[in-house]
């Protein structure tokens, strides 16, 4: 069986252009041309396809798709990690679904909803990262320790977390020194602060893995925008990590 380009880029819902696109740089060649100059496309072209779409819905970039399309040694090992990548996006939809009409369950008997489970679901964005960085457990132990949490708890932890970047900021503001005795405190308080949550190398007492951590924890505020931003700047998410690696270096 095969498709056109016409017929395959309707039921994948994209351009015939965009499909010519991935045959120009590489990432999608049609399986054979016909002596019309039709595009033609096999099952195991739209395979391809497929694959490459949902690493697009993933946000990743064409130069990123080719590489990993390049790498890979065996592909059904590439389609059990989508495999697995869909489940986990199912399931975290699934949550949703089930927080939103939890609400709306909650406002059709006229009564209050827990707020907790109205965002279960839309809170775990940063998952991926924390599991690529310090693995599973340290995932599902720290996820289970903030659920565990009443409302109240976690409203005191986000008001702690928020005097501490505060302060953090005021102190780049001042122009402080990464490794003056101010700064280095802010460093220590960080570190006490990770430390206390369950699951991380801090909270283990893993010198090692402390030492990797925190300093993984500054070069991911200069790296990651969006702490960069909680930082004010570029130049303040800098020196949070320069105090945080001091410390690693010379007090943990």
């Amino acid at each position: 069986m095969e498709w056109t380009i016409q017929e395959l880029a309707t039921r994948a819902g994209i351009t015939s252009r965009t499909l010519r696109h991935y045959d120009r740089v590489g990432l999608l060649a049609p399986s054979r041309i016909g002596a019309n100059g039709y595009r033609y496309y096999d099952p195991t072209a739209v395979a391809r396809l497929q694959r490459i779409l949902l690493m697009r819905r993933l946000g990743m970039g064409l130069p990123a798709i080719a590489e990993v399309l390049a790498e890979e040694v065996d592909e059904h090992d590439g389609l059990r990690a989508h495999i697995a990548e869909l489940e986990e996006e199912r399931d975290r939809i699934e949550r949703q679904i089930r927080s939103v009409r939890h609400t709306l369950e909650a406002l059709q008997a006229g009564t209050e909803p827990q707020m907790d489970v109205m965002l279960a679901g839309f809170n775990d964005r940063y998952k991926d990262e924390v599991i690529s960085r310090w693995g599973e457990r340290a995932f599902q132990v720290s996820n289970d320790w903030w659920h565990g949490k009443s409302l109240d708890q976690q409203l005191a932890w986000k008001q702690d977390t928020d005097d501490l970047v505060a302060a953090w900021v005021a102190a780049a503001r001042a122009g402080d020194s990464p490794t003056s005795e101010h700064a280095q405190s802010l460093a220590a308080r960080h570190v006490r602060w990770l430390s206390e949550i369950p699951g991380t190398p801090t909270a283990d007492g893993d010198r090692e893995r402390s030492i990797a951590m925190v300093k993984g924890v500054g070069d991911m505020f200069v790296d990651d925008p969006r702490y960069a931003a909680m930082y004010e700047d570029a130049a303040g998410a800098a020196f949070v990590r320069d105090a945080l690696h001091a410390y690693a270096r010379t007090r943990m």
